[in-house]
């Protein structure tokens, strides 16, 4: 279908276009912007008047619990909410059941995904088979199969010699390995933050150290072997600093943070709120400033939904037997803009920042050709009114997970119109 997107503020951080401008869409491209090509004829128009039109946004952690764990939400529930959030790109992590470490359960799923015909789905491989730690997965059969990356997920790798040979194999394959950096000891068993709230609430707690060590483990790994590594979620200070120094070495690593952090600290737990109960767990205020610097200066790549939807059963418990965890797909876009507001000074380009984390950086990590407007490129894009407050409510969400800390908040920015590859996937 031929679509002409008019009226529009064009944002398109990877080839630095902010401006009033048309798009074109035919077979599934980027056929123009600004002018039509010769020929053109639409049909389809779409008035974005007071809209922002803006490339499909790349989430870097979404889990949409297939396989396994249908009964906390299903591949359509959560395509759906990637629609509704303007995400038209997301990785998956490899923490399903079965795990994926074997090619026929990632092109299973990958099947599924292209079936419902809206988001593109790319899959993070096990690192090691069923994520224990031990033995290597087959990483070539897995990237064929469609693997962008290998993962342990929340599992942390006791044998320091199992990840120098994963790295080592990650190397030679050009593979990249992606890590959240938690020491598998240190804090295993915490359920928040190591300070004063958890220590008032009589919660255990995770320490800082918890994320350093492991980084320092990482980065040294990283030095010896040359792979290139993207840190999950980060969320501490200290952490963020062992970052910024390696990245001014030159060592080969990416970072991202999950949405959450960017806003919330150890306080929002507030009296057990078990919808707060996230991993990693909430930091400290300084955690958080931090955070919001680190966005600022490039030291933190990209931000992520982190996506984890979690049923009422696993939920609605005290707060140290909650299943961690949150939606996030609807939430992206609203959360980014938040940042800006609150973040970036205003001489700069608030709008634009918020949007690159979210678009052509993420892409960049996975090495997407998504996370654009180019001419020639495909037609992800999402129509978006930053005017738009809403509130966060549990009907409003198309997840099949309902929980999220941000439940009442009032926050901007909605989606409107989500495009996959040229054709029209949600339209409010």
């Amino acid at each position: 279908m031929k679509i002409h997107i008019k009226n529009g503020h064009l944002i398109d951080p990877a080839n630095g276009i902010d401006a009033k401008q048309d798009v074109y869409i035919a077979a599934g491209k980027i056929a123009g912007i600004g002018q039509a090509p010769e020929g053109f004829v639409a049909a389809k128009v779409i008035d974005a008047s007071g809209l922002v039109v803006a490339p499909g946004f790349v989430d870097l952690s979404a889990r949409l619990r297939e396989p396994g764990y249908e009964y906390k939400a299903t591949l359509e529930s959560e395509m759906q909410a990637a629609m509704q959030g303007g995400v038209t790109s997301l990785v998956c992590p490899p923490d399903t059941d079965p795990v994926l470490d074997e090619p026929g359960l990632v092109e299973m799923l990958k099947h599924r995904a292209k079936s419902l015909n809206q988001a593109n789905v790319y899959p993070l491989g096990a690192l090691t088979m069923g994520l224990k730690g031990t033995a290597l997965t087959e990483m070539a059969e897995l990237t064929d199969a469609g693997c962008i990356g290998f993962s342990q997920a929340d599992c942390p790798i006791l044998d320091t010699t199992v990840m120098l040979r994963a790295m080592q194999y990650a190397k030679t394959f050009d593979y990249t390995v992606w890590l959240r950096p938690q020491d598998p000891h240190l804090g295993i068993k915490g359920v928040a933050h190591s300070g004063p709230v958890a220590s008032r609430l009589g919660l255990s707690g995770v320490p800082v150290m918890a994320e350093t060590i492991a980084l320092h483990t990482i980065l040294e790994l990283v030095r010896v072997t040359g792979a290139r590594v993207h840190l999950c979620r980060m969320s501490t200070s200290a952490g963020l600093e062992l970052v910024r120094a390696a990245k001014t070495e030159g060592l080969p690593i990416t970072c991202d943070v999950g949405a959450h952090h960017i806003h919330l600290t150890e306080n929002d737990i507030g009296f057990f709120d078990s919808n707060a109960r996230l991993t990693p767990p909430l930091r400290s205020q300084r955690d958080r400033d931090a955070i919001c610097r680190g966005l600022l200066d490039g030291t933190i790549d990209a931000i992520c939904s982190d996506h984890t939807p979690v049923d009422d059963d696993e939920k609605l418990l005290p707060f140290g037997e909650a299943s961690p965890g949150a939606t996030g797909l609807e939430l992206l876009l609203s959360l980014s803009l938040r940042w800006a507001e609150d973040c970036v000074d205003q001489d700069k380009q608030p709008l634009t920042q918020a949007i690159a984390k979210i678009t052509a950086d993420a892409a960049r990590i996975v090495g997407l050709p998504s996370g654009q407007l180019a001419v020639g490129s495909v037609a992800d894009i999402c129509l978006f009114d930053p005017a738009v407050r809403w509130t966060v409510a549990a009907k409003a969400l198309a997840s099949q997970g309902k929980h999220t800390p941000f439940l009442g908040y009032e926050l901007s920015g909605q989606v409107q119109t989500t495009i996959v590859a040229g054709h029209i996937a949600f339209q409010r």
